[in-house]
């Protein structure tokens, strides 16, 4: 009832933006023009920076552990080659790349940490569970979104490959990562002036992308592709922690590592994935929908399997 209890308290506050942003839209507080300048802002300032944040203030050479790393990556990157298998039986190819990009990508920075402390009280595994697969969530998720972009001819003409490449090189998101990797690794100290800013800016993307998210949805659309949402969902919530558990299983991992790799494949949707979409020439309605479900979902999916681990003393 406890692990319910806290779910609920990292999953519905969450939701509960999206339905402000409805709020606010409905009340005229957020107008239609100021949807676009919002997931501007937060594509090219808050979410680079909340990366950039992320990765430079964490120091991961006492707790490395390269096979957990490894384990992640591969993981990760096998969840979204079977997505984007699943994502071709889907009949409207303009949705293909927010379903794959809705089914695999975790808010694992930002639920998953919250709730490795909940548990064992500190955040655990999850700094190398990030090292493993955020940086490649969010640079696939820029591959994924600019070649599967509605109305994209192919993938074979030199001239796109070029430009997505560039795309790709310049996106604010990649960016990011590459700079707080790059400070990271250099060692390069944080003023506290500096920590606090990028702390208080990085802290805008969440609740303003949700917002703006719940600002820009729409509904009616979204009632039409439920059918790929709720699938999109399974798979977020279920599939891939059913296939990929137990082989985490069987390679030995357990208590902190196995929760970790639980929230990284489990956890709801990240808002970040709507912006992305949003920015990339995307719709944006399925993201959003697999969002809304997977966010309010997580909160019973993650305590099913976490008394599953439970009831198997696993952790």
């Amino acid at each position: 009832m406890e692990n319910l209890i806290f779910s609920l308290n990292a999953t519905i506050p969450i939701f509960l933006l999206m339905v402000l942003g409805v709020f606010f839209r409905r009340i005229g507080l957020i107008k239609g023009e100021m949807i676009g300048g919002l997931n501007q802002f937060v594509f090219k300032a808050a979410l680079p920076v909340l990366l950039f944040g992320d990765l430079a203030v964490e120091d991961f050479a006492s707790v490395w552990d390269t096979r957990f790393v490894v384990f992640c990556f591969a993981t990760t990157l096998l969840s979204i080659a079977i997505v984007y298998l699943i994502s071709l039986i889907l009949k409207d190819s303009s949705i293909r790349g927010e379903f794959v990009q809705g089914s695999y990508r975790s808010s694992a920075a930002i639920l998953g940490i919250a709730f490795i402390k909940n548990i064992y009280g500190t955040s655990g595994m999850a700094p190398l569970m990030i090292v493993g697969s955020v940086p490649l969530y969010n640079v696939m998720a820029v591959v994924i979104l600019s070649f599967m972009r509605p109305g994209q001819s192919g993938t074979n003409d030199p001239a796109l490959i070029k430009k997505t490449l560039r795309g790709i090189a310049t996106n604010p998101i990649i960016i990011g990562i590459f700079l707080g990797a790059l400070w990271s690794v250099l060692k390069i100290p944080m003023p506290a002036i500096m920590l606090k800013t990028v702390n208080t800016l990085g802290g805008m993307a969440t609740p303003l992308g949700l917002m703006a998210m719940g600002a820009g949805f729409d509904w009616k659309e979204a009632k039409s592709g439920m059918g790929p949402a709720f699938l999109g969902t399974f798979m977020k919530l279920f599939g891939l922690c059913a296939i990929f558990l137990p082989i985490a299983v069987f390679f030995g991992f357990r208590e902190a590592k196995l929760i970790a790799i639980l929230v990284m494949l489990g956890s709801s949707t990240t808002v970040s994935s709507y912006v992305m979409a949003r920015n990339m020439g995307h719709a944006g309605v399925l993201t959003s929908s697999i969002v809304a479900l997977t966010t309010c979902g997580s909160a019973f999916s993650l305590t099913f399997w976490l008394y599953l681990l439970k009831t198997l003393e696993l952790i």
